[in-house]
């Protein structure tokens, strides 16, 4: 009877292959769960670009003016449709997004830099304006997005519209801008 249970039980060589294997997976899985606030503020990244993107595809679909509003204070935008000279907030939005809390890794809209203003204007061919209604096209525009120890900066390119997103830190750690 000895016998037979010394013939179930694991050798002392095979435990330390289990422990060996399970300490391995635990060294690669650890870092990239600390990675997890990084993904999060990347996930608040691709949120506004998404949102940039469609307004611009709305403008073009419904060749009507869109203008996104940026509040750095509150780490949201809205976005509203252009029916005049001056936007109409109280009427005219069509949607409001916030990138701050838990889901999005506690980021934040740090610096906000569309000329004077906060607002991304696009007329009805999805290309970016100066003003409502306007046919100036407007100077390219960035904003800032801060989370998990990372900056990001989207780019709104004049004329085009088109969006860039580079990492601040990366830029500053490799001698750029």
């Amino acid at each position: 009877m000895a016998r037979m249970a010394a013939k179930r039980a694991f050798t002392l060589v095979e435990l330390l292959i289990v422990v060996t294997v399970l300490g391995i997976a635990t060294a690669l899985v650890i870092p990239s769960m600390g990675s997890v606030g990084v993904l999060r503020v990347q996930a608040a990244v691709r949120t506004i670009v998404a949102d940039v993107t469609q307004v611009q595809s709305e403008a073009l679909a419904y060749q009507q003016g869109r203008a996104i509003v940026f509040d750095a204070d509150e780490s949201s935008w809205s976005v509203l449709e252009i029916n005049g000279a001056e936007l109409a907030p109280e009427t005219d939005t069509l949607w409001n997004t916030r990138i701050a809390g838990k889901d999005f890794g506690d980021s934040r809209i740090s610096a906000i830099n569309f000329g004077d203003e906060s607002i991304i204007y696009f007329d009805e061919m999805g290309a970016p304006v100066d003003a409502p209604l306007s046919t100036n096209s407007a100077a390219t525009g960035s904003l800032e997005v801060t989370g998990a120890g990372q900056t990001f900066r989207l780019t709104v390119e004049a004329y085009t519209g088109r969006v860039v997103v580079s990492n601040v830190d990366d830029a500053q750690a490799g001698g750029g801008g």
